[in-house]
């Protein structure tokens, strides 16, 4: 098999939840051996999400894949000489502690950076490292609350606030991360040092707001929820069937016109309300309904099939016991299994990052708590006898 992109990359994670971990599954996956470091008193907190699978957590297994597990207390002393010892020869350390807490521990990036000056360190945090907000507890629910996220999620008209349904803003903090883990290292192979890296959930969430910033930059309008529509165009939302709803994107004036024969509508096409992008934008208050007055007659697999033939953007609304069964998700592999040292195989949802000359890899899945501590610290230079002391004082754990 081809080696993977980032093969003898070396990456520490000391994390919880998701920004770090979700950050540390991409540089996995591209093939950097990442080593998770776990309080051994119960490890990362997603280790106690339901549900479980003889005992592991399924969402575990799975954000933490392709990584091994070093279940090592970082407050006993004994505990950061094993930590520094592993950064010695670590490209890349991922946290996502509050800040200040790796510097309470004596391990934050000025220390680290003395022992290797090559290192990469990101710390991602809720409000970023600095600034009035930094101390302040940031989950991802806050922080699409902060970012704007949830003044513009839900229905037009809604008075009840509506969060994005995944961690939005936790997922691209990590992507983020990762990114710029990966063009430190390039830049690392320029200049021969590593380099601090801050990401937060807060500017996470914010830097998507692409149409809102052109929008409200341009005329002052503050955006507002708008449901399933675009913030530009029209027809551009899910549509009511007969059955359920699909999707619709008729952005372009073929696919337009092609939209309005389609559903018998040849009429619209010569409307002065509906001639443009903008206008069929600014009127379709009145275009939906008119519409839906026609989609809402048919199944929307019906439309779905009309549309496709016709050539315009559609889609339909799949729920996830589709979406884990979709024929062409099955047929591009992106459910693999990864094995489990107590499960087997456990289904993986695939990376999708497809590189044609160094594939993502999918070696195992998340591992026991402490699982690779005694295999890690051999390759450290711990003795099988200094190990079962360290285990005895309770700096590391082992696997029951």
């Amino acid at each position: 098999m081809p080696e993977s992109a980032l093969a003898g990359v070396r990456v520490v994670e000391v994390g919880n939840f998701m920004a770090a971990p979700f950050c540390t599954l991409q540089l996995a996956d591209l093939g950097a051996e990442v080593v998770k470091i776990e309080n051994p008193d119960g490890g990362d907190q997603v280790r106690a999400t339901a549900p479980f699978l003889e005992g592991e957590s399924s969402s575990f297994i799975r954000l933490n894949r392709n990584k091994r597990s070093l279940a090592l207390d970082l407050k006993l002393p004994r505990g950061k000489e094993v930590f520094r010892r592993l950064i010695e020869r670590a490209d890349v350390v991922v946290e996502n502690l509050r800040p200040g807490t790796m510097a309470d521990l004596e391990l934050d990036y000025r220390r680290l950076s003395e022992l290797n000056p090559r290192l990469v360190y990101v710390a991602a945090s809720g409000w970023g490292q600095d600034g009035p907000y930094a101390q302040r507890p940031g989950l991802d629910i806050m922080a699409q609350g902060m970012s704007g996220l949830m003044s513009i999620t839900g229905e037009e008209g809604g008075n009840a606030p509506v969060k994005v349904g995944v961690p939005l803003t936790d997922l691209a903090c990590a992507l983020y991360g990762a990114l710029a883990a990966v063009a430190a290292l390039r830049a690392r192979d320029r200049t021969g040092r590593g380099q601090f890296i801050d990401v937060c959930l807060f500017e996470a969430g914010v830097s998507l707001a692409i149409w809102e910033a052109g929008r409200y930059f341009a005329t002052g309008e503050v955006p507002k929820p708008l449901g399933s529509a675009h913030q530009t165009s029209a027809p551009y939302q899910a549509l009511r069937a007969s059955d359920g709803f699909f999707t619709l994107g008729a952005t372009s004036a073929r696919n337009w016109e092609a939209c309005c024969d389609v559903f018998g509508l040849a009429e619209l096409k010569q409307d002065a309300r509906f001639a443009k992008n903008h206008l069929r934008h600014q009127n379709r208050r009145e275009l939906i309904p008119l519409i839906e007055d026609v989609s809402s007659t048919r199944p929307a697999r019906h439309w779905v099939e009309a549309l496709e033939r016709a050539g315009v953007p559609c889609g339909l609304l799949q729920t996830y016991d589709q979406v884990f069964n979709d024929p062409h998700l099955l047929a591009r592999g992106f459910f693999p299994d990864a094995p489990h040292s107590r499960l087997g195989p456990v289904k993986q949802i695939a990376s999708p990052m497809r590189l044609s000359e160094t594939p993502t890899r999918m070696a195992r899945a998340g591992p026991m708590l402490g699982e690779h501590s005694a295999e890690v610290l051999a390759e450290l230079g711990y003795s099988r006898e200094e190990i079962g002391k360290l285990a005895r004082a309770g700096v590391i754990r082992e696997p029951a």
